[in-house]
Formats: structure tokens, C-alpha cells, sequence
């Protein structure tokens, strides 16, 4: 039989927005967060960049929102623009009172006391961070705190499995432990989704392991809708080696002055865009990806060594050390670099409080579509994202709980007819089709012949997964699988459906941008469990 835990509120995801929402509910509420791996393992982590927040007099709200608009190539909800870039001085004075080690202001230019550095798509220097790895020290932070609280229990190496509703109302999960390969059942009166994106669905990416859509793809099942999943944001440079597994190198380079070259040493970016290097993410990896493929290139450079060798060292030690390990001095050498799967702009559709379409069911960070980004996430206002619905969350949860009765004990997971894979060959080879054939079909550039060969297969993939999901115990791989098999055709189905290029989507069938934006919404039908999802299109 397997374990039952009852708690008030469920946060699937360890990262910035799990961990933020947990931390900002009262003391009394008890909390499980679930980590599928240890808590270092999540996109957070790796983020390099920072948190743009407005903190000086030449900057503002109006200026901030207007960079997010124009990024996002009017798709963005401007409600929700609004208040996400409001809220950045409240974000960065939670942290700094957290301890959040943000880097100084040695030469005390700034009125705020932060060094503040510039981005791709930003008007001014707003980027607020520590050093080259703000994301660390952040995760380093917030678990701090989050081991100190009584109330929180963190559940590491556990797979949230599929979301358990009742009558539209969610009312706990199941999730498989990856130590004791055991399912257990968490009931509660309040999950939020905090689980990331979706981008190991492409053969190269600049995440961790564990971006598989996991929440996504549950929701999806669970009955919500789903927007905007055709924009797929790659990160123009990622380090390129062998042995490098895709590690980004920080668009702060480019933000201090780092110049993209050709094999040949030759300067490109200005032939493509007037900002150069510091055009928004997707017109600069179109850029590389087009004198990739017309050099037959393996890779493209990006060059810092016009910089003293101390500014490179104090600001991008982290970076600078890893090139190191793979004998590449970024203050004598430019940096190999490639494109790579970086950010899911898309996912499960919110509201201001961070709620889905089922109740007592949220979804914060990377895994929703708040409308925040639209077609292409500028620079930096991802943690931004993160903490601004995980405060919003927090307190609608803390509003609705005294209202919201507790589901009792719930169904158990039933694996009576399931027996041991003897093949577990199927789902590494499935996994490894899906990345290469997403990377190829449904990548950087599109063509609609490529999106449907992409979607047929899919649909048998779909089929044999299915079918060996029903037969055999669930696994860590299979349960990934799953997931990225269901988001790969809400990828490809969105990109279906939008007939213009507009952001990050680029299709070569549809070059224009069309004058009217409208929102790719994809919406579940009413079915019973285990049949084919049908879905429809609604623009809006």
C-alpha cells in the first residue's frame, strides 16, 4: 500500500518560485516541497544573469515595460507587465534581507549600492546580480531559510507522477520516490505547479536534466489550457565542447561589451540587427544560426579579450573558471559558442494570483504562461517572474485556505496489474528520436513540412509510450518521457497553428508578422482518462 501524506499546500519544484512561495506563507500552513532530484538540480541554479529590477533616476516602470513589450513582440499582457515590473524593488528587497550576497557598487555610481549591469533588449542597466552566478547564490539562499522553517518539509528525489482532481478541483498528486522507487500519494488543500520548463524535449539545451515539462504535461492532463508553447526562446551562446553539456555563458558579456565573430575573426551581428550584439535573444541566435548553416560552421566565437584580464576575472569568475577546465583562457581566446534550448515562454494559463483553470491548483515560473513574456522573454525578468507570482500566490493561498476543507485520504496508486520493464531499451530509444527529431523539425527555423513530419511522429511515439506506461512499473525515465512526448505536441501544434513569424517563432512558410496579435491557446477536450487528447485552437 502506498504512503499517504496530507499537508495544506504542495509545491511541486525546489527552485526560486517553490522555494519563494514557501517562504512566504505564515508558519502555521504546512508546506511539502518536492524536489525531483536534489535541490541544486533545478534551472535556477545554473542562471547566470540576474533580476532586473528599476533601482536608479534615469530608469523607470514605463521604461522597464516598455523593453518587456517590445521583446515580446505584442503578445505580452500588459496588466501583467506592469505589475511584475513594479514589484522588482520589493523582489530585490525580500532577497537582500534574506542575505542575498548581490554584487556592489565599487565605484558608488549607483544610487541603489548595486553594480547594475545591461542585457539584450534593455534601454538601461538594470540587471541586478551576483557576480556571474546569481542564480546559485540564490538557490543557496533561499534553502537556507527554507531548512530553518518547521513547517516545511522538502521531499528530494520525488517525481510528481500526475495531479488527482475531484469534480474541477485539484486535490493532491502522486509521486514516485527515485531512492526507494516507491508511489506515494500527497493530499492537500492547495498544489502549486513550480516545476520549470520544458526544453530537455531538444537535443541541446542549456538546462539541467530535469526540465522534461513535468508540470506542464500534468496540468495538460489535468484539464487546463495551455498558451503560447510555440515560443521556444534559444539561448544564442552556449558553451561549445564536447564535455561542456551546453553550459551557458551569460548574456551579461555581450552586456559589457563581448563581440560575436566568425570563424574568420570577422564581426556580423550588425548586418542583422543595428543594436548588434545587444538584439533581443531570438534576432541574435537566428543570426548565428544562419552563418552557422551558410558557413557550415560547427560553431561561432564570442570575444572578450579586449577587456583587461581583472574586469573579465571579477566579473564573470564563474564562467571564467569553467572555460578554464576545458583549456579555454577567455581573457587570451574567444569563446566557441552555439544556440541551445533555453526558456519555455509558453505553458499552463494563469491569473494575477497565479491560479489554473482547475481550482486550488497554481502555477508560477517558467511552467505558466502569466503573459509576461509574450512572444520572446527579454533578458532577466525570468526570477523576476518567478518571485513576483510565487509573493502573489502566497498570498491568495494564505486568503483562500480558512475556506478551502482538505481532501481527506485519497485513492491509492494501483500497480496490481503492471509488472518489472525487461525493456527498458524502448524508452532510451524513444527519448533519444524525440530530442533529435525536435532539434531538427521544430527548432530555430521552421517549415510546416517539417512541423508535421515532426507531429506524425509524435503520434506513434505517443502510442508505444502509452502502451508500455500501461504495462509496466513506472520509472524516473518513463515518467520524463511521458511528459516530453505530451508537451513536443503542444510545441508542435502551436507552431502549427500560428500562420505568421513572429519572435521567437520563424517560419519560413509564414515570414511576415501579421498586424493583429493574437495568443495561441490550447485547450483539452472533455475526455476520459487514459484516451487521446483532442485539442482545439482559440486566439483571443
Amino acid at each position: 500500500m502506498s504512503k499517504q501524506f496530507q499537508f495544506d499546500v504542495v509545491i511541486v519544484g525546489a527552485g526560486a518560485a517553490g522555494m519563494t512561495l514557501a517562504l512566504q506563507l505564515p508558519e502555521t500552513v504546512s508546506v511539502a516541497i518536492l524536489a525531483k532530484d536534489s535541490e541544486q538540480q533545478c534551472s535556477t541554479y545554473f542562471a547566470q544573469g540576474g533580476i532586473s529590477a528599476v533601482l536608479e533616476q534615469d530608469d523607470s516602470f514605463e521604461l522597464h515595460v516598455e523593453d518587456t513589450l517590445n521583446a515580446g513582440a505584442g503578445l505580452c499582457e500588459i496588466e501583467t507587465v506592469k505589475m511584475v515590473a513594479e514589484s522588482a524593488p520589493e523582489v530585490i528587497e525580500w532577497l537582500a534581507d534574506l542575505g542575498m550576497p548581490f554584487t556592489k557598487d565599487r565605484q558608488e555610481v549607483t544610487a541603489s549600492g548595486y553594480h547594475l549591469t545591461r542585457e539584450g533588449g534593455h534601454s538601461r542597466r538594470r540587471v541586478v546580480h551576483a557576480a556571474d552566478a546569481t542564480g546559485k547564490a540564490m538557490q543557496k539562499t533561499l534553502h537556507a531559510h527554507v531548512m530553518e522553517r518547521d513547517n516545511i518539509q522538502l521531499f528530494e528525489y520525488t517525481v510528481a507522477i500526475d495531479l488527482i482532481t475531484r469534480e474541477q478541483h485539484c486535490v493532491g498528486l502522486y509521486a514516485y520516490n527515485k531512492i526507494n522507487h516507491q508511489v506515494s500519494v500527497f493530499a492537500a488543500r492547495k498544489i502549486v505547479l513550480a516545476s520549470g520548463g520544458a526544453n530537455k524535449v531538444y537535443l541541446y539545451t542549456s538546462n539541467p536534466d530535469g526540465s522534461t515539462g513535468d508540470g506542464i504535461a500534468m496540468a495538460w492532463r489535468a484539464g487546463c489550457r495551455v498558451a503560447n508553447m510555440e515560443f521556444i526562446q534559444f539561448h544564442p551562446t552556449c558553451l561549445f565542447h564536447p564535455e561542456a553539456k551546453s553550459f551557458l555563458i551569460s548574456e551579461a558579456l555581450r552586456g559589457e561589451g563581448a563581440i560575436l565573430r566568425l570563424p574568420d575573426g570577422s564581426r556580423f551581428m550588425h548586418r542583422f540587427d543595428e543594436r548588434g550584439e545587444l538584439a533581443p535573444r531570438d534576432i541574435v541566435a537566428r543570426a548565428i544560426d544562419h552563418e552557422m548553416k551558410r558557413l557550415g560552421a560547427d560553431c561561432l566565437y564570442l570575444d572578450i579579450t579586449h577587456k583587461k584580464p581583472a574586469f573579465i576575472k571579477s566579473h564573470f569568475p564563474n564562467i571564467y573558471e569553467k572555460c578554464r577546465e576545458f583549456d579555454i583562457d577567455i581573457t587570451r581566446q574567444p569563446i566557441p559558442v552555439v544556440p541551445a534550448a533555453h526558456y519555455t515562454c509558453g505553458g499552463i494559463m494563469i491569473d494575477l494570483n497565479g491560479q489554473t483553470d482547475v481550482e486550488n491548483l497554481y502555477a508560477i515560473g517558467e511552467v505558466s504562461y502569466s503573459g509576461l513574456h509574450g512572444a520572446n522573454r527579454m533578458a532577466s525578468n525570468s526570477l523576476l517572474e518567478c518571485l513576483t507570482y510565487a509573493m502573489a500566490s502566497a498570498r491568495h493561498i494564505q486568503q483562500t485556505l480558512p475556506q478551502t476543507t482538505a481532501p481527506g485520504r485519497l485513492k491509492q496508486w494501483d500497480e496490481s496489474l503492471v509488472t518489472d520493464s525487461d525493456e527498458e531499451v524502448v524508452v532510451a530509444h524513444n527519448w533519444d528520436e524525440l530530442r533529435h527529431f525536435m532539434w531538427d523539425y521544430v527548432g530555430i527555423v521552421r517549415t510546416n513540412k517539417r512541423l508535421q513530419r515532426a507531429l506524425n511522429r509524435v503520434y506513434l511515439l505517443k502510442r508505444e509510450i502509452d502502451e508500455y506506461y500501461g504495462n509496466f512499473r513506472v520509472t524516473s525515465d518513463l515518467l520524463e518521457l511521458r511528459n516530453l512526448v505530451d508537451v513536443a505536441e503542444l510545441i508542435i501544434r502551436s507552431a502549427l497553428a500560428r500562420h505568421e513569424s513572429r519572435g521567437l517563432h520563424f517560419t519560413l512558410d509564414f515570414p511576415e508578422t501579421m498586424k493583429k496579435a493574437t495568443a495561441t491557446i490550447l485547450t483539452p477536450e472533455a475526455r476520459e482518462p487514459d484516451t487521446d487528447q483532442a485539442v482545439r485552437l482559440i486566439t483571443s
